[in-house]
């Protein structure tokens, strides 16, 4: 079993940064794809930034140009640094990865349990 778990959240004023990290535990063969979403209350999750094996990233336009997505492959962690940070932004952050695991062909797809993320204006 792989688990995935947030940690970085937290209450923070406008304009002001956090870290979020991601880490992934268990038996795990490859990490591919892992990526970040957020979902606000009443609204539905949406993906913020996503990261390839590669290092390729990809971004939702809300948050491009104050938000990096990174990995650390070696310790099968993601992070992402959030700058610039806008009441809008205010969201439970969920980690998503996509891993190889024994046991099964394709790759199986994980989801932490959050963490809050809150702005204030």
């Amino acid at each position: 079993q792989v688990q995935l778990v947030e940690s970085g959240g937290g209450l923070v004023q406008a304009g002001g940064s956090l870290r979020l990290s991601c880490v992934a535990s268990g038996i795990i063969l490859k990490i591919n794809v892992m990526g970040w979403y957020r979902q606000a209350p009443g609204k539905q999750r949406e993906l913020v930034a996503h990261i390839l094996p590669g290092d390729r990233t990809d971004y939702h336009d809300s948050v491009k140009g104050r938000f990096t997505i990174s990995r650390d492959n070696s310790r099968n962690t993601m992070y992402l640094q959030m700058n610039s940070l806008k009441p809008e932004d205010t969201a439970i952050y969920y980690c998503n990865a996509d891993v190889k695991v024994p046991g099964w062909s394709n790759n199986r797809d994980y989801w932490g349990q959050g963490t809050q993320v809150t702005v204030s204006s």
